[in-house]
């Protein structure tokens, strides 16, 4: 049995450590599937009953899905149920004050003419947005979210799934 000190085993602990973080993700096993929490976005969901819920279905798979938040909790239902560790909110508002600090990201379904009001908050916590069409009602509301994704540094994205369907681009040539 060798003897080790205290000081050589956090030496020796705290260089395992760090080369765990610079070994590539494929010796850790992400080429296999595996993704480790900590790679994981946590993602808000603000208007999950429609096309909120589409969403979150695909982002469940690969992210923690952290915080719930529509008007409407009966339509609601079936995604509180599907999330019962998310916490559930009535307000956005509310929901970025109290869980600002956990979220990394922020889906945006609501209705239409909220898209842009929703977005641009979440872009001034410095959060990542995507957010259903139409993104805004107006060019000064657009630029408004422009200038914001970059000022934050952070990616936006508009679900536009008619938009970029085959069919669309075959009657587009």
């Amino acid at each position: 049995m060798s003897n080790i000190t205290r000081r050589s085993f956090l030496q020796r602990g705290a260089a395992a450590a760090a080369a765990l973080t610079i070994v590539p993700g494929s010796v850790l096993g992400k080429s296999h599937g595996h993704i480790a929490p900590t790679d994981k976005l946590n993602i808000a969901g603000v208007g999950i009953g429609g096309m909120g819920n589409a969403n979150l279905k695909n982002m469940e798979k690969t992210e923690n899905i952290v915080a719930l938040c529509d008007v409407d909790w009966k339509y609601a239902k079936p995604v509180f149920d599907r999330h019962p560790q998310a916490k559930k909110y009535w307000d956005y508002r509310k929901m970025y004050d109290e869980m600002g600090k956990s979220i990394d990201a922020v889906l945006v379904a609501t209705a239409d003419h909220t898209h842009a009001i929703i977005s641009a908050d979440a872009l001034t916590m410095g959060k990542h947005v995507y957010c259903q069409k139409p993104l805004t009602h107006s060019v000064y509301e657009s630029r408004l979210l422009t200038n914001l994704a970059k000022e934050y540094n952070v990616a936006t994205q508009m679900g536009n799934q008619g938009s970029s369907d085959e069919g669309t681009d075959l009657v587009c040539e």
